[in-house]
């Protein structure tokens, strides 16, 4: 919606390993932050336009054999200011805190940080564990997004009577 009111947006997969957002946005993948990162291609041949309005994507590129001592190079630094010169929002997807330790090594060099869980996936002590890592790692958390909510179509009540009144129960 933010690109569709002429504003500029950039989408950046940093999920060097596993990172599928050319599939999601239905993108080349051939050349891509790995390869940026790797001085293999510079930023217009890597950045693909999308859909109608401002919205771009960087897809992560080829799976490199070091996704960790990439980002941790300064073209990813300089790409961050860069985009940060030339769009409105810029948007970082990494791996799982968990996993690996990019989403902090990237986090250290983004203006805000966003925690992300998946509903029914990520217990409370993962969620717990992972702002922990990242506060430690200097990674300044703003905020969350519980994605993947079933969203339900109404809250069913039943009533019961018994012998010294009534009583009600929300069914899930």
């Amino acid at each position: 919606m933010i690109a569709q009111s002429d504003q500029k947006v950039l989408f950046i997969d940093a999920d060097l390993r596993r990172g599928y957002s050319h599939n999601l946005f239905t993108v080349s993948n051939e050349h891509g932050l790995s390869e940026y990162l790797a001085g293999k291609d510079e930023l217009n041949k890597v950045i693909q336009h999308f859909g109608k309005g401002g919205f771009d994507v960087i897809t992560r590129g080829q799976v490199p054999p070091n996704p960790s001592e990439l980002l941790m190079r300064d073209r990813m630094r300089q790409l961050l200011e860069w985009a940060n010169d030339h769009y409105d929002l810029v948007i970082v997807d990494t791996p799982p805190m968990l996993a690996v330790s990019d989403a902090a090594v990237v986090g250290r060099s983004v203006g805000t940080s966003l925690l992300v869980a998946r509903f029914g996936l990520n217990t409370a002590k993962e969620v717990s564990l992972s702002m922990q890592r990242l506060e430690q790692a200097g990674v300044n958390i703003k905020g969350a997004i519980l994605n993947g909510v079933i969203k339900r179509a109404s809250t069913a009540y039943s009533y019961g009577y018994n012998y010294y009144g009534y009583s009600y129960s929300e069914k899930e």
